[in-house]
């Protein structure tokens, strides 16, 4: 493997990335973070038209060598805190076969700058707290951030995001 890594913006109407989307969001669930469980046929079905109806959803999709390696789906919402808006992390995911390459830094990174050029501010979503601790949020001088969760409501706040950054 050569790792030529790229980060693309997703157009859902491509078939290519609409499979490419469904594949890594598949694998994603079933992994243990993810919750250990395929996709229902439903979600198979649905997901790709559900996300393009929606208003302010980015889906970015990471390569290695041309091969499907990662996503993150970012919805953007609004801080009523802040009064800022925020873009959210709803599903971040890189194939085991791709962890250590720096694929989960690359996505970051173009997270971030999708943020900081349509939006004010990042906000990570956590189920369990899997991001505040991964290797790609240390790297980026995020190490210490906590993860908040609950049920309908997670993230890392612009506050915490501002010390460790």
């Amino acid at each position: 493997m050569t790792e030529n890594r790229r980060i693309t913006s997703a157009d859902l109407g491509k078939p290519a990335h609409a499979e490419a989307t469904l594949s890594l969001l598949d694998a994603y669930a079933r992994d243990p973070m993810g919750g250990g469980g395929a996709l229902s046929d439903y979600a198979r079905r649905h997901l790709i038209d559900r996300l393009r109806e929606r208003p302010g959803v980015h889906v970015l999709l990471a390569f290695v060598d041309d091969l499907p390696a990662g996503l993150a789906i970012c919805m953007e919402g609004f801080s009523t805190f802040a009064c800022r808006p925020l873009l959210n992390i709803h599903d971040f995911a890189v194939l085991p076969q791709f962890r250590g390459l720096g694929v989960a830094r690359d996505l970051l990174a173009a997270v971030e700058e999708k943020a900081r050029t349509g939006l004010l501010q990042d906000h990570a979503r956590s189920a369990g707290g899997q991001y505040a601790g991964t290797p790609a949020l240390s790297g980026r001088g995020l190490r210490g951030l906590r993860a908040q969760s609950s049920v309908g409501q997670s993230g890392v706040s612009a506050e915490e995001v501002d010390r460790h950054a």
